[in-house]
Protein backbone atom coordinates (compact mmCIF):
# COMPACT_ATOMS: atom_id res chain seq x y z
CA UNK A 1 0.00 0.00 0.00
CA UNK A 2 1.13 3.42 -1.21
CA UNK A 3 1.53 6.37 1.09
CA UNK A 4 -1.25 8.28 -0.25
CA UNK A 5 -3.45 5.42 -0.14
CA UNK A 6 -2.80 4.67 3.69
CA UNK A 7 -3.54 8.75 3.90
CA UNK A 8 -6.72 8.26 2.03
CA UNK A 9 -8.01 5.79 4.32
CA UNK A 10 -7.71 7.81 7.11
CA UNK A 11 -10.58 9.55 5.22
CA UNK A 12 -14.45 8.13 5.45
CA UNK A 13 -16.16 8.84 2.19
CA UNK A 14 -19.15 6.61 2.23
CA UNK A 15 -21.53 7.49 5.42
CA UNK A 16 -25.09 5.41 5.63
CA UNK A 17 -26.96 2.90 8.46
CA UNK A 18 -28.42 -0.38 7.82
CA UNK A 19 -30.48 -1.22 10.98
CA UNK A 20 -30.97 -4.97 11.41
CA UNK A 21 -32.46 -4.74 14.50
CA UNK A 22 -35.83 -3.97 15.73
CA UNK A 23 -35.33 -1.69 18.63
CA UNK A 24 -33.01 0.65 17.77
CA UNK A 25 -34.12 4.01 17.95
CA UNK A 26 -30.68 6.34 17.21
CA UNK A 27 -27.55 5.53 15.98
CA UNK A 28 -23.98 7.31 16.32
CA UNK A 29 -22.00 6.50 12.84
CA UNK A 30 -18.52 5.26 14.36
CA UNK A 31 -15.72 7.20 12.28
CA UNK A 32 -13.09 5.56 14.90
CA UNK A 33 -11.42 8.88 15.00
CA UNK A 34 -10.83 9.47 11.38
CA UNK A 35 -11.95 12.31 9.59
CA UNK A 36 -14.70 12.67 6.73
CA UNK A 37 -13.82 13.40 3.49
CA UNK A 38 -14.97 16.71 1.63
CA UNK A 39 -17.45 15.43 -1.17
CA UNK A 40 -17.75 11.99 0.96
CA UNK A 41 -21.54 10.23 0.19
CA UNK A 42 -24.45 10.06 2.52
CA UNK A 43 -27.35 7.97 1.98
CA UNK A 44 -30.12 8.47 3.98
CA UNK A 45 -33.14 5.83 3.79
CA UNK A 46 -36.66 5.86 4.02
CA UNK A 47 -37.41 6.12 8.14
CA UNK A 48 -34.30 7.77 8.91
CA UNK A 49 -33.39 11.22 9.36
CA UNK A 50 -29.45 12.50 9.93
CA UNK A 51 -28.09 15.18 11.99
CA UNK A 52 -24.69 16.83 11.92
CA UNK A 53 -22.99 17.85 15.56
CA UNK A 54 -19.93 20.17 15.74
CA UNK A 55 -18.38 20.21 18.84
CA UNK A 56 -21.86 19.48 20.89
CA UNK A 57 -23.94 22.04 18.91
CA UNK A 58 -26.47 20.33 16.72
CA UNK A 59 -25.74 21.83 13.14
CA UNK A 60 -28.14 20.64 9.60
CA UNK A 61 -30.74 18.06 9.81
CA UNK A 62 -30.96 16.00 6.65
CA UNK A 63 -33.70 13.94 5.14
CA UNK A 64 -34.18 10.93 3.07
CA UNK A 65 -32.16 10.87 0.02
CA UNK A 66 -28.45 10.73 -1.38
CA UNK A 67 -26.28 14.03 -0.63
CA UNK A 68 -22.48 14.60 -1.51
CA UNK A 69 -21.78 16.54 1.32
CA UNK A 70 -20.20 20.22 0.34
CA UNK A 71 -20.58 23.17 1.77
CA UNK A 72 -23.87 23.67 -0.38
CA UNK A 73 -25.47 20.29 1.50
CA UNK A 74 -24.21 21.56 4.75
CA UNK A 75 -24.76 25.06 5.04
CA UNK A 76 -24.84 25.68 8.87
CA UNK A 77 -21.92 23.45 9.48
CA UNK A 78 -20.37 25.41 6.88
CA UNK A 79 -20.85 28.33 8.84
CA UNK A 80 -19.77 26.52 12.24
CA UNK A 81 -16.96 25.73 10.22
CA UNK A 82 -16.09 28.75 8.78
CA UNK A 83 -15.11 27.25 5.51
CA UNK A 84 -14.23 29.55 3.14
CA UNK A 85 -15.12 29.36 -0.66
CA UNK A 86 -12.57 26.01 -2.22
CA UNK A 87 -13.20 24.19 0.63
CA UNK A 88 -12.19 20.68 -0.19
CA UNK A 89 -10.27 19.01 2.99
CA UNK A 90 -11.18 16.75 5.36
CA UNK A 91 -13.66 17.85 8.57
CA UNK A 92 -14.66 16.37 11.71
CA UNK A 93 -18.40 16.07 12.89
CA UNK A 94 -20.70 13.73 14.46
CA UNK A 95 -23.43 11.98 12.48
CA UNK A 96 -26.65 10.59 14.07
CA UNK A 97 -29.00 8.26 12.01
CA UNK A 98 -32.26 8.75 13.67
CA UNK A 99 -35.00 5.44 12.80
CA UNK A 100 -38.04 7.18 12.15
CA UNK A 101 -40.71 3.94 11.64
CA UNK A 102 -42.80 2.77 14.49
CA UNK A 103 -41.82 0.83 17.14
CA UNK A 104 -44.94 -0.92 18.10
CA UNK A 105 -46.03 -3.81 20.62
CA UNK A 106 -45.12 -1.55 23.27
CA UNK A 107 -46.47 -2.58 26.83
CA UNK A 108 -48.46 -0.80 29.33
CA UNK A 109 -51.09 -1.32 32.06
CA UNK A 110 -51.86 -0.16 35.48
CA UNK A 111 -50.42 -1.46 38.53
CA UNK A 112 -52.86 -0.04 40.51
CA UNK A 113 -56.72 -0.55 40.06
CA UNK A 114 -58.12 3.86 38.78
CA UNK A 115 -61.16 4.90 41.35
CA UNK A 116 -63.62 6.06 38.97
CA UNK A 117 -67.41 7.12 39.13
CA UNK A 118 -69.56 5.37 37.30
CA UNK A 119 -73.39 5.57 36.40
CA UNK A 120 -73.90 1.63 36.53
CA UNK A 121 -72.03 0.81 39.83
CA UNK A 122 -71.18 3.92 41.74
CA UNK A 123 -67.63 4.13 42.37
CA UNK A 124 -65.58 1.12 41.34
CA UNK A 125 -61.97 0.43 40.60
CA UNK A 126 -60.74 -0.82 37.68
CA UNK A 127 -57.56 -2.24 35.73
CA UNK A 128 -56.53 -1.72 32.41
CA UNK A 129 -53.39 -3.21 29.57
CA UNK A 130 -52.57 -2.98 26.18
CA UNK A 131 -49.97 -1.80 24.14
CA UNK A 132 -49.05 1.33 22.46
CA UNK A 133 -46.90 2.48 19.53
CA UNK A 134 -44.90 5.42 18.84
CA UNK A 135 -42.01 7.07 16.49
CA UNK A 136 -39.48 9.80 16.39
CA UNK A 137 -41.36 13.18 15.34
CA UNK A 138 -38.68 15.72 15.44
CA UNK A 139 -35.43 14.71 15.75
CA UNK A 140 -33.90 17.51 16.93
CA UNK A 141 -36.10 17.81 19.67
CA UNK A 142 -35.33 14.37 20.70
CA UNK A 143 -31.87 14.61 20.60
CA UNK A 144 -32.17 17.69 23.14
CA UNK A 145 -34.96 16.64 25.37
CA UNK A 146 -34.49 12.92 25.53
CA UNK A 147 -31.64 10.98 23.93
CA UNK A 148 -28.16 13.78 24.56
CA UNK A 149 -25.17 11.75 23.62
CA UNK A 150 -25.90 8.35 23.37
CA UNK A 151 -24.31 6.37 20.56
CA UNK A 152 -26.66 3.89 20.62
CA UNK A 153 -30.17 4.45 22.34
CA UNK A 154 -32.84 2.04 22.09
CA UNK A 155 -36.36 1.53 23.00
CA UNK A 156 -35.97 0.08 26.48
CA UNK A 157 -34.43 3.25 27.65
CA UNK A 158 -37.19 5.16 27.33
CA UNK A 159 -40.31 3.11 27.07
CA UNK A 160 -40.55 3.31 31.11
CA UNK A 161 -40.78 6.33 30.90
CA UNK A 162 -43.47 6.39 28.54
CA UNK A 163 -45.14 3.82 30.12
CA UNK A 164 -45.39 5.67 33.31
CA UNK A 165 -46.93 8.70 31.37
CA UNK A 166 -49.47 6.52 29.70
CA UNK A 167 -51.10 4.96 33.04
CA UNK A 168 -50.88 8.38 35.03
CA UNK A 169 -52.76 10.39 32.05
CA UNK A 170 -54.57 7.30 31.25
CA UNK A 171 -56.19 7.49 34.92
CA UNK A 172 -56.38 11.01 34.80
CA UNK A 173 -58.67 10.65 31.27
CA UNK A 174 -61.10 7.87 32.31
CA UNK A 175 -61.82 9.42 35.92
CA UNK A 176 -62.75 12.35 33.79
CA UNK A 177 -64.16 10.94 30.76
CA UNK A 178 -67.85 9.98 32.98
CA UNK A 179 -67.56 6.64 30.12
CA UNK A 180 -69.54 3.77 31.70
CA UNK A 181 -67.68 0.85 32.43
CA UNK A 182 -69.49 -1.26 30.27
CA UNK A 183 -69.09 1.36 27.25
CA UNK A 184 -65.36 1.15 27.52
CA UNK A 185 -65.48 -3.03 27.54
CA UNK A 186 -67.87 -3.29 24.46
CA UNK A 187 -65.88 -0.75 22.75
CA UNK A 188 -62.10 -1.13 23.16
CA UNK A 189 -61.05 0.04 19.94
CA UNK A 190 -63.18 3.35 20.04
CA UNK A 191 -61.85 3.89 23.65
CA UNK A 192 -58.30 3.20 22.59
CA UNK A 193 -58.55 6.22 20.21
CA UNK A 194 -60.38 8.37 22.59
CA UNK A 195 -56.85 7.46 25.23
CA UNK A 196 -54.95 8.09 22.36
CA UNK A 197 -56.28 12.08 21.44
CA UNK A 198 -55.91 12.71 25.18
CA UNK A 199 -52.92 11.65 25.59
CA UNK A 200 -50.78 12.12 22.39
CA UNK A 201 -49.56 15.82 23.09
CA UNK A 202 -47.55 14.89 26.24
CA UNK A 203 -45.33 13.09 23.91
CA UNK A 204 -45.16 16.11 21.17
CA UNK A 205 -42.89 17.66 23.88
CA UNK A 206 -39.96 14.35 23.77
CA UNK A 207 -40.59 15.41 19.76
CA UNK A 208 -42.02 11.57 19.73
CA UNK A 209 -45.67 11.12 17.86
CA UNK A 210 -47.39 8.73 20.09
CA UNK A 211 -49.42 7.08 17.11
CA UNK A 212 -52.15 4.91 18.71
CA UNK A 213 -52.70 3.31 22.24
CA UNK A 214 -54.50 -0.27 22.04
CA UNK A 215 -57.01 -1.06 25.08
CA UNK A 216 -56.94 -5.14 25.40
CA UNK A 217 -58.78 -5.48 28.86
CA UNK A 218 -60.62 -3.57 30.94
CA UNK A 219 -61.66 -5.66 34.31
CA UNK A 220 -63.48 -4.72 37.06
CA UNK A 221 -62.89 -6.43 40.68
CA UNK A 222 -63.48 -9.97 41.13
CA UNK A 223 -66.94 -9.23 43.35
CA UNK A 224 -68.10 -7.01 41.16
CA UNK A 225 -67.62 -8.77 38.15
CA UNK A 226 -68.96 -12.02 39.96
CA UNK A 227 -72.32 -9.98 40.53
CA UNK A 228 -72.46 -8.95 37.10
CA UNK A 229 -72.17 -12.67 36.45
CA UNK A 230 -75.01 -13.46 38.68
CA UNK A 231 -76.69 -10.43 36.81
CA UNK A 232 -76.48 -11.28 33.39
CA UNK A 233 -77.34 -15.33 33.85
CA UNK A 234 -80.35 -13.83 35.48
CA UNK A 235 -80.97 -11.82 32.42
CA UNK A 236 -80.41 -15.23 29.99
CA UNK A 237 -83.04 -17.71 32.25
CA UNK A 238 -85.72 -15.54 31.42
CA UNK A 239 -89.24 -17.31 32.23
CA UNK A 240 -88.08 -19.28 35.50
CA UNK A 241 -91.25 -21.56 35.48
CA UNK A 242 -89.97 -22.91 32.26
CA UNK A 243 -86.29 -22.78 32.47
CA UNK A 244 -87.04 -25.09 35.68
CA UNK A 245 -89.25 -27.86 34.20
CA UNK A 246 -86.33 -27.31 31.19
CA UNK A 247 -83.71 -28.10 33.66
CA UNK A 248 -85.78 -31.65 34.96
CA UNK A 249 -86.51 -32.69 31.78
CA UNK A 250 -83.31 -32.44 30.81
CA UNK A 251 -81.61 -34.26 33.99
CA UNK A 252 -84.28 -37.16 33.15
CA UNK A 253 -83.56 -37.58 29.77
CA UNK A 254 -79.77 -37.55 30.29
CA UNK A 255 -80.26 -40.77 32.52
CA UNK A 256 -79.27 -38.49 35.73
CA UNK A 257 -82.13 -40.76 37.60
CA UNK A 258 -83.92 -43.61 36.73
CA UNK A 259 -86.35 -43.38 39.87
CA UNK A 260 -89.76 -42.84 39.61
CA UNK A 261 -89.68 -41.40 42.86
CA UNK A 262 -86.99 -38.70 41.60
CA UNK A 263 -89.02 -37.89 38.76
CA UNK A 264 -92.13 -36.50 40.90
CA UNK A 265 -90.16 -34.98 43.20
CA UNK A 266 -88.42 -33.05 40.67
CA UNK A 267 -91.45 -31.99 38.87
CA UNK A 268 -93.27 -31.20 42.32
CA UNK A 269 -90.20 -28.93 43.13
CA UNK A 270 -90.31 -27.42 39.45
CA UNK A 271 -94.32 -26.60 40.06
CA UNK A 272 -93.95 -25.44 43.62
CA UNK A 273 -91.09 -23.46 42.66
CA UNK A 274 -93.74 -21.99 39.37
CA UNK A 275 -96.24 -21.35 41.78
CA UNK A 276 -94.76 -19.36 44.39
CA UNK A 277 -93.10 -16.99 41.63
CA UNK A 278 -96.22 -17.04 39.48
CA UNK A 279 -98.66 -16.52 42.57
CA UNK A 280 -100.42 -13.04 41.91
CA UNK A 281 -99.29 -10.13 43.67
CA UNK A 282 -101.86 -8.27 46.05
CA UNK A 283 -103.77 -5.69 44.20
CA UNK A 284 -102.52 -2.25 45.41
CA UNK A 285 -104.82 -0.32 47.72
CA UNK A 286 -106.27 2.31 46.09
CA UNK A 287 -105.60 6.08 46.76
CA UNK A 288 -106.92 7.73 49.43
CA UNK A 289 -109.55 10.12 48.36
CA UNK A 290 -109.02 14.09 47.75
CA UNK A 291 -110.25 15.72 50.63
CA UNK A 292 -109.08 19.47 48.97
CA UNK A 293 -112.51 21.56 48.31
CA UNK A 294 -112.08 25.12 46.53
CA UNK A 295 -115.20 27.57 47.87
CA UNK A 296 -116.31 30.17 45.83
CA UNK A 297 -116.28 33.45 48.37
CA UNK A 298 -117.49 36.95 46.99
CA UNK A 299 -117.03 35.84 43.24
CA UNK A 300 -113.49 34.38 43.76
CA UNK A 301 -112.28 31.15 44.75
CA UNK A 302 -110.59 29.97 47.62
CA UNK A 303 -108.70 27.14 48.70
CA UNK A 304 -107.67 23.89 48.67
CA UNK A 305 -109.62 23.59 51.96
CA UNK A 306 -109.39 20.56 54.12
CA UNK A 307 -112.53 18.96 55.63
CA UNK A 308 -111.58 20.31 58.82
CA UNK A 309 -111.01 23.91 57.63
CA UNK A 310 -114.61 23.43 55.59
CA UNK A 311 -115.97 22.18 59.22
CA UNK A 312 -114.46 25.85 60.82
CA UNK A 313 -115.70 27.90 57.95
CA UNK A 314 -119.23 26.54 58.44
CA UNK A 315 -119.42 27.24 61.87
CA UNK A 316 -118.07 30.73 60.82
CA UNK A 317 -121.05 31.13 58.71
CA UNK A 318 -118.23 31.84 55.78
CA UNK A 319 -119.55 28.38 54.32
CA UNK A 320 -123.43 27.93 53.77
CA UNK A 321 -125.37 25.54 51.46
CA UNK A 322 -125.56 28.00 49.31
CA UNK A 323 -122.34 28.81 48.78
CA UNK A 324 -120.37 27.24 45.93
CA UNK A 325 -117.51 24.75 45.88
CA UNK A 326 -115.45 22.41 43.48
CA UNK A 327 -113.49 19.30 44.01
CA UNK A 328 -111.01 17.69 41.66
CA UNK A 329 -112.87 14.97 39.35
CA UNK A 330 -116.44 17.55 39.35
CA UNK A 331 -117.47 18.78 36.04
CA UNK A 332 -118.78 22.44 37.24
CA UNK A 333 -118.97 24.30 40.69
CA UNK A 334 -122.04 23.09 42.85
CA UNK A 335 -123.50 24.13 46.06
CA UNK A 336 -122.33 23.01 49.07
CA UNK A 337 -125.52 21.67 49.96
CA UNK A 338 -126.20 19.44 47.13
CA UNK A 339 -122.92 17.70 47.41
CA UNK A 340 -123.36 14.46 49.17
CA UNK A 341 -120.01 14.35 50.42
CA UNK A 342 -120.60 17.82 52.36
CA UNK A 343 -124.24 17.18 53.45
CA UNK A 344 -123.14 16.24 57.00
CA UNK A 345 -121.73 19.60 57.83
CA UNK A 346 -124.84 21.53 57.71
CA UNK A 347 -127.27 18.84 59.91
CA UNK A 348 -127.91 19.99 62.90
CA UNK A 349 -126.01 18.20 66.04
CA UNK A 350 -127.77 17.89 69.07
CA UNK A 351 -127.11 16.17 71.95
CA UNK A 352 -128.61 13.21 73.08
CA UNK A 353 -130.70 13.72 76.21
CA UNK A 354 -129.16 13.63 79.67
CA UNK A 355 -130.35 10.31 82.02
CA UNK A 356 -131.89 10.97 85.27
CA UNK A 357 -130.01 11.25 88.50
CA UNK A 358 -130.44 7.85 90.20
CA UNK A 359 -132.62 7.97 93.18
CA UNK A 360 -135.34 11.05 91.77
Amino acid sequence: MGLWDKLMGEFVDVIEWTDDSNDTMVYRFERHGNEIKYGAKLTVRESQVAIFVNEGQIADVLTPGMYVLETQNLPVLSTLQHWDHGFQSPFKAEVYFFNTKQFTNLKWGTSNPVMMRDSEFSAVRLRAFGTYAIRIEDARKFMLEIMGTDSLFTVDEISNQLRSLIVTRFSTVVAASNIPVLDMAANYEQFGQYVTQRIAPEFKGYGIQLTSIAVENISLPDEVEAALDKRTSMGMVGNLDQYLQYQTAQGVGNGGSNSALDMGMGFAVANKMAEVLNKPKPAAPPPLPDNEWHVAIDQAASGPHSFQQLQQMVRSGTLTPAALVWQNGMAAWQAAGEVAALAALFTAQTPPPIPPVPGT
